[in-house]
């Protein structure tokens, strides 16, 4: 046994495994060494992909001066960030089988992501910290004029901007094309990807608009009744409201033309959600 500074890649085997043995009168290296070993001793090799019995982790680009630094490595270490943030019922909705709940028509709400995954993302956005005025006026978008505000930021300003669009490709998409049967786009485009902040005493509440949508997404991130009161979105066009948001749960909508709506009244707490408009 060493103390050793650092360790980064460890495999221990018996050196018996690794004996001289005479082939010819070559010595076999190690690898081939080994492998008569095993057949020597009647033990049978194997190669599977479908289970998992250890995998290095990518740390060549892992930035610990990060806000909760796991939630950037989407792209590096794909396998540990699902299991990390994806909600462990996900793949279950994909199944013929299951139906997926409809608290309005046409708004779908599936299980998503972890709470882990919402605690740290609005852990980054308020270790940032930046949030919008509210106001009309808005130099983040082209045209600088935004017509519905929001106290928001956007996925550009805390560098998540291309994880988000992943994400939208891998996770959103296969559940949207199992509900808007028909509707096809890979990959999802995407401009306006933004969490956003309700308080009582900045904004809390969203008057009645369209979104600038194919369909949208609206994720809660944290507990009503528990970290806020109120809230919700109600569609007017059926006089249906969603208040009992449940962390870590998407609604999907329509956009455009038929989902009219409005974020309904924050009266505790804050509230944070996160919103992309794809297909725009």
């Amino acid at each position: 046994m060493w103390n050793v500074p650092y360790v980064s890649n460890v495999y221990l085997i018996k050196n018996t495994a690794f004996k001289y043995i005479n082939y010819d009168h070559q010595y076999f290296d190690p690898d081939m060494a080994m492998c008569e070993s095993l057949r020597n001793a009647g033990i049978f090799m194997y190669i599977t992909n479908y289970r998992a019995y250890g995998h290095m982790v990518n740390v060549d680009n892992f930035d610990s001066t990060l806000t909760s630094p796991d939630f950037y490595t989407l792209f590096t270490n794909k396998y540990d960030w699902i299991l990390k943030y994806l909600h462990p019922n996900y793949a279950k909705q994909l199944e013929a089988n299951v139906t997926i709940p409809q608290p309005c028509p046409d708004v779908f709400w599936f299980q998503i992501v972890t709470d882990t995954f919402c605690d740290d993302f609005v852990a980054i956005t308020e270790a940032y910290g930046k949030w919008s005025d509210g106001s009309n006026k808005d130099a983040r978008l082209e045209g600088g004029y935004e017509a519905v505000p929001t106290r928001d930021i956007h996925m550009k300003q805390v560098g998540l901007d291309r994880l988000w669009l992943e994400f939208l490709l891998l996770f959103v998409r296969p559940l949207q094309e199992k509900v808007f049967t028909g509707y096809y786009h890979n990959p999802p485009r995407s401009l306006m990807n933004f969490m956003v902040r309700y308080r009582p005493d900045e904004q809390p509440s969203l008057r009645p608009h369209h979104d600038s949508s194919t369909y949208t997404i609206n994720i809660a991130l944290n507990h009503v009744d528990k970290d806020y009161e109120g809230g919700g979105c109600r569609f007017i066009r059926y006089n249906c409201s969603v208040t009992e948001t449940k962390k870590g749960w998407m609604l999907m909508h329509p956009g455009r033309l038929t989902h009219f709506h409005e974020g309904l009244l924050v009266t505790k707490g804050t509230r944070y959600i996160m919103i992309s408009f794809i297909d725009p």
